[in-house]
């Protein structure tokens, strides 16, 4: 079949087509622990050629391999590394990869060429430029992908050295472009070829169908892989069973201090801390680093937090009792987290104190507010510009209500900054906070200062709210139908901005119908600005206190959701490729702060068919889900895509980003409520 290139196509790429906006010049970002230029080559080994003619020769049995092209075969771990890169694939952040071209796929005699990955991204700049062939882009796709009827087999050999299982360590997964149709037969002659062509790892190869297109096709091929002898992996099996997994890498200093939240530590972290974490916390303030023992996400509140400050944090299983961590906990560590592993050793002061000097903003901050709005506003009247007065959540959802049909996005009210300023000023309670903070022991000593905040937390909510405030919330109240759950959640001036998201800072409430006036959990709202998560990380951007400020989205609560989760707006292992990265759970178990032993379904939809159709890779399923069954239906999962394709746009339009930024996406929480009824009740930048 010929493909016709769609919109925006050229039509080469890794392992098949792709968009003509990473085509010339060809540009990638490198993957986490890569150099931005690759580093000199050393091919001490020679390309091993079983034609026994001279190689420097084109002979009839085939191409011409060119010197440091590649090879047609891979002896040993060395000789891998030399020839693959480190590229980001979904699920594997900064693997090695290397890439192969068999040619002849349809006859007796195929020709498997491994390709200097470092050198030929490509694999038609392998064709051409490697092997010599003179051959066009349309031909070349012609011959190798989307038909059963193809002469070349384009595909890729993964290594995944963090992998476990059964006693065996490290696994080499055969994969092709995951919209690529590649029949039983192909897989088969693919995995012999590549099997002996890396004897090293022979016993390591399995065939990984890594997208909705493959599995389909491995499931009406089984009979045929099982009589070839093709050991295969699915994904859920690949990703459970990895030890170690980057999430971002980095360097920091601190106390290595393991945190149990069944056994509460004395004291709690802060940024003199690296911090192994037992289970994954509900909330976090700013530390050194972060090991986590259970698997985590990309879109955690752990990890877009770890992202927003470049701390280091990575899943390493049993890290406390692994021996290469037990040695330094309660020592002072230098911790660096890479794309292979993560490293440990002891450091002095000096060294930490240089390091926290360095990644602390050298000047302080004072977040704009805008206290001149002092009424309650219904969200259908704000947009984007509303953040000074209201903060970037109320501000945004009033946005969204703009992009998406009314019936997706929270329909509600906003409570402006002057609200609290109010509520404060008439309370003395800024004098309070001054007279707190220039306490010596809540300067000196973390553990006083977390009781010491926790004590004024108590007082904003005991305090009484002014009339003129009062009446205002009454009203607000009585807008809703009585027994309905209201919800109030936080919306601050410094948090949901570019560059600067404040994931899981503050805190949201739902009121409920037994529990008075509205007045009692906007207070609620308001008091979280002085929990000590959010104060520790304003103190380490010094970012004042006093000009930071909170206002509160009210809309009615969703009881019994049947999906909830988190997704950015962007292809995040290839921003090249049209996508959307997406974790989602069942009913109302969270995605972003999951129970201990909850994961979601963690999956990438992209634009990578051959028409630029989309395609779903499932890089994880939920636990707490049975048999592999996926949260999500494919009309609730096309539903989603269609609403992120219009917020990436959208918002890309309100932030004034260019269209060949390819970085930018926004960071969305969604549900489906009770009724199956999509609703997006959060945006905001993506901190990458």
């Amino acid at each position: 079949m010929t493909i016709q290139a769609p919109r925006g196509f050229s039509l080469f790429g890794p392992n098949g087509p792709f968009t003509a906006r990473r085509a010339a010049p060809i540009a990638t970002t490198p993957a986490p622990g890569a150099s931005a230029k690759s580093a000199p080559l050393d091919f001490s080994f020679a390309p091993r050629l079983r034609n026994p003619a001279d190689p420097g020769v084109r002979a009839a049995a085939g191409p011409r391999l060119q010197p440091g092209a590649g090879s047609i075969s891979v002896d040993t771990r060395a000789q891998f590394e030399a020839l693959a890169r480190r590229d980001d694939t979904p699920g594997a952040p900064g693997a090695r990869e290397l890439k192969f071209l068999i040619l002849d796929v349809d006859s007796p005699n195929p020709k498997l060429f491994f390709i200097n990955t470092k050198k030929h991204e490509y694999h038609i700049k392998f064709a051409t430029d490697g092997l010599g062939q003179e051959i066009s882009i349309e031909e070349f796709n012609r011959l190798t992908y989307f038909t059963d009827a193809r002469k070349n087999l384009a595909g890729s050999i993964i290594a995944h050295d963090s992998f476990e299982q059964g006693g065996q360590k490290g696994l080499y997964t055969l994969e092709f472009w995951p919209t690529d149709p590649v029949a039983g037969k192909h897989v088969a002659k693919a995995f012999s070829l590549v099997k002996d062509g890396m004897p090293f790892a022979k016993d390591q190869l399995r065939y990984h169908p890594s997208g909705d297109t493959q599995e389909r096709l491995f499931q009406r091929d089984k009979a045929v892989l099982a009589d070839a002898g093709v050991k295969s992996v699915d994904t859920a099996t690949l990703f459970k069973n990895v030890k170690y997994s980057p999430l971002n890498p980095g360097v920091g200093y601190g106390v290595l201090r393991v945190i149990d939240a069944n056994q509460p530590d004395a004291r709690p972290p802060s940024i003199r801390d690296i911090v192994i974490f037992k289970s994954l916390p509900n909330d976090l303030s700013h530390v050194g680093g972060v090991i986590s023992e259970g698997p985590q996400t990309p879109l955690s509140h752990i990890n877009l937090k770890a992202k927003q400050n470049d701390t280091p944090n990575a899943y390493v299983k049993d890290a406390a009792t692994d021996p290469r961590v037990a040695p330094f906990i309660g020592k002072l560590v230098r911790y660096e987290v890479g794309p292979d592993g993560f490293e440990l050793r002891e450091a002095s002061q000096e060294e930490a104190a240089a390091w926290l000097e360095k990644n602390r903003p050298a000047n302080p901050q004072r977040p704009p507010r805008d206290l001149s709005v002092k009424k309650i506003v219904d969200v259908d009247q704000l947009d984007h510009r509303a953040l000074k007065a209201f903060g970037a959540k109320v501000a945004n959802i009033g946005e969204l209500r703009n992009v998406l049909p009314a019936a997706q996005v929270p329909d509600g009210y906003g409570i402006p900054f002057s609200f609290y300023d109010d509520f404060m000023k008439a309370n003395g309670l800024y004098d309070k906070a001054k007279e707190m903070m220039a306490r010596d022991d809540f300067q000196r000593d973390p553990a006083v200062r977390e009781k010491l905040l926790k004590d004024f937390q108590k007082l904003v909510k005991k305090a009484p709210v002014p009339a003129h405030l009062a009446s205002q919330l009454t009203a607000l109240q009585a807008k809703f139908p009585p027994g309905q759950p209201i919800r109030c959640r936080s919306s601050t001036n410094n948090e949901d901005l570019a560059g600067f998201n404040g994931a899981g800072l503050y805190d949201s409430f739902t009121h409920r119908p037994d529990e008075g006036d509205l007045s009692k959990s906007v207070k609620q709202v308001w008091a979280s600005l002085w929990n000590y998560r959010a104060f520790e990380e304003r103190e380490f951007h010094r970012v004042d206190h006093f000009a930071a400020a909170m206002g509160v989205m009210v809309h009615r609560n969703f009881d019994d959701e049947q999906v909830n989760g988190v997704a950015v707006t962007k292809n995040i292992y290839d921003p090249n490729w049209p996508g959307f990265y997406v974790n989602v759970q069942v009913g109302e178990s969270l995605v972003t702060n999951p129970d201990p032993s909850a994961t979601p379904d963690e999956l990438l939809i992209s634009a990578i068919g051959p028409n630029g159709e989309w395609e779903t890779q499932y890089i994880r399923n939920s636990t707490l889900t049975e048999g592999g069954k996926r949260v999500m239906t494919k009309p609730q999962l096309e539903q989603l895509r269609a609403a992120m394709e219009k917020i990436q746009a959208h918002f890309r339009r309100v932030y004034g980003v260019a269209d060949e930024d390819k970085q930018f996406a926004m960071d969305i929480e969604f549900k489906f409520d009770a009724k199956g009824q999509l609703f997006v009740k959060q945006a905001r930048p993506w901190v990458d």
